[in-house]
């Protein structure tokens, strides 16, 4: 989606899940700003200056803040309840109407459990 991301995910033994979110954000923030500030972005200034602007307000961040705080992470306690958040993530895309079936969303897991090659490495769920 434009303006968040879903995904479901787990961590190894040995791993913590919020380690691991905490440090994709770190370093998806990153790579985000440097982007903005090396491509041809059209709207580099305001962008950058929105995520200075979310620094400055937080004590962890130092220069520039992409990720909102917090999570609305929900323990997958079966596989059908599994399963209806992959659905909802799948058809998030279509409700807001970016695209009419779920496989057409480049940045999205459906084409793959479509049969098809996505753009992302996916590891099915069963």
């Amino acid at each position: 989606m434009s303006n968040h991301l879903h995904l479901i995910a787990g961590a190894t033994e040995g791993h913590i899940l919020s380690d691991i979110l905490r440090d994709f954000k770190k370093f998806s923030n990153k790579a985000i700003v440097k982007a903005i500030q090396e491509e041809n972005e059209s709207r580099k200034d305001w962008l950058l200056n929105r995520f200075a602007f979310a620094a400055a307000n937080d004590v962890k961040t130092k220069n520039f803040k992409f990720w909102q705080d917090g999570n609305e992470a929900k323990e997958l306690h079966s596989n059908s309840f599994m399963e209806q958040k992959l659905q909802y993530i799948h058809q998030n895309p279509v409700v807001a109407e970016i695209v009419a079936e779920p496989e057409h969303y480049l940045y999205s897991s459906a084409p793959n459990y479509a049969g098809q090659l996505g753009l992302l490495d996916v590891i099915l769920l069963e």
